[in-house]
């Protein structure tokens, strides 16, 4: 499974980096830090997953989830940020992120779901 990860700072992309590329049946294809560098990798790169922070330079998490999901065959978009207010959240799903995980308490979770997103793959 190919994975893009966007967020702005710096010691939190290379973490998620780090933690998924130990993970089995990862690969990591893409970094983006910004509005700009998170279309392009999504438009050259095509994963299979995107972690997208709310907030960026350039833009924001959630014009990025809304131009992504109207991609033919659009990747699942997983929104990880230190802003785990209710009204992102809802602005997240109607906007279609697949998932919304909050950085300071929830990473955990994402590393859960990633594992399981790895094992639905391989039994379909």
């Amino acid at each position: 499974m190919r994975f893009l990860i966007a967020d702005d700072t710096d010691v939190l992309r290379a973490r998620l980096v780090d933690i998924i590329s130990e993970i089995k049946g990862t690969e990591i294809v893409g970094e983006a830090r910004n509005l700009e560098e998170v279309m392009e990798a999504v438009e050259k790169l095509s994963p299979d997953v995107v972690i997208l922070d709310i907030r960026m330079p350039g833009g924001n998490g959630f014009t990025a989830l809304e131009q992504i999901k109207k991609r033919e065959n659009p990747p699942i978009v997983i929104m990880f940020t230190n802003y785990p207010f209710l009204q992102y959240r809802k602005r997240s799903m109607v906007l279609g992120a697949d998932y919304f995980f909050y950085k300071a308490i929830e990473f955990e979770k994402l590393v859960g779901l990633i594992t399981d997103l790895i094992k639905a793959q391989k039994l379909s």
